[in-house]
């Protein structure tokens, strides 16, 4: 009975290093991480006005949406374009918009690397058991960007616009700078992207036993106000995008109950190499 936790823990301690030796492993891990975010961005070089083209789909969608609304009340149709205000600001947001698509080219290889930083300290299980969650993440952070993409953000867009309108007489133009338009929408994909790791990040602390499900339960109400707070931070002030950030966490945060739950049922072997 007591040889197979010594065979575990002599598992972990022949893959042991000097801390020198770490340092080094994390610089390699490092500079290979921006390695693949550079590739990244040279990659986007290219298709940067394609990128820009698809990012300003939503706003176009929102014209279409609010000229409707015009012309049905007998109101005239509006054409709107993003502007900018000073020469290089159109040349910053290009450079922005290939880190940003860097970024998320080089996702697969920035987790990779960390995954492979961290193995060495990892039982054969622990590894086995990481490695969906490297595979989900990715997944789970292009869901809630597709959510922001096609639904939410068009939605945000047409709040705005109607905001123009003052008294049936009086309105206010709305001119949108292309930088202030390019980083809402960066920051509701990132907030929705990342939103949806919830279920990722509970779920690893529940299988470390960090937190149980019984916990995640009782912290329900706690939870729903931080999510709200956060919600409140993050998105633009109005009630639609912040409601549905609201309702999609928290329904991600169920499932997490549901995951943790499914793995506090499991009791994994401990494994030998």
């Amino acid at each position: 009975m007591t040889e197979m936790p010594r065979l575990e823990s002599d598992e972990v301690e022949a893959s042991k290093a000097p801390l020198m030796e770490h340092l080094l492993e994390l610089r390699s891990r490092l500079i290979k991480c921006v390695l693949a975010v550079i590739l990244g961005c040279l990659i986007c070089i290219p298709f940067l006005d394609e990128i820009i083209s698809l990012l300003m789909w939503p706003f176009q969608v929102a014209i279409e949406r609010y000229n409707a609304d015009m012309v049905a009340v007998g109101r005239d149709a509006i054409d709107l374009e993003l502007i900018s205000t000073y020469p290089l600001e159109t040349f910053f947001v290009k450079l922005k918009i290939a880190l940003f698509g860097g970024i998320v080219l080089g996702f697969p290889v920035l987790s990779y690397q960390v995954y492979r930083f961290v193995a060495p300290g990892l039982y054969k299980n622990e590894k086995r058991a990481f490695l969906p969650y490297l595979l989900v993440s990715p997944l789970l952070f292009v869901a809630g960007a597709s959510l922001v993409f096609f639904f939410i953000f068009p939605f945000v867009m047409q709040f705005a616009l109607g905001q123009q309108m003052i008294t049936e007489d009086q309105s206010i133009e709305l001119l949108t700078k292309i930088a202030d338009y390019l980083k809402l929408a960066t920051t509701l994909f990132l907030a929705f992207g990342l939103s949806f790791q919830l279920p990722v990040i509970l779920s690893l602390l529940g299988r470390a036993g960090i937190i149980r499900a019984d916990t995640l339960k009782k912290g329900r109400k706690y939870a729903l106000f931080g999510i709200a707070v956060f919600a409140a931070f993050v998105t633009p002030p109005d009630p639609f995008s912040q409601f549905i950030l609201i309702a999609a966490i928290y329904l991600l945060y169920e499932v997490s109950i549901i995951s943790v739950s499914v793995l506090q049922k499991e009791k994994p072997k401990p494994e030998v190499a």
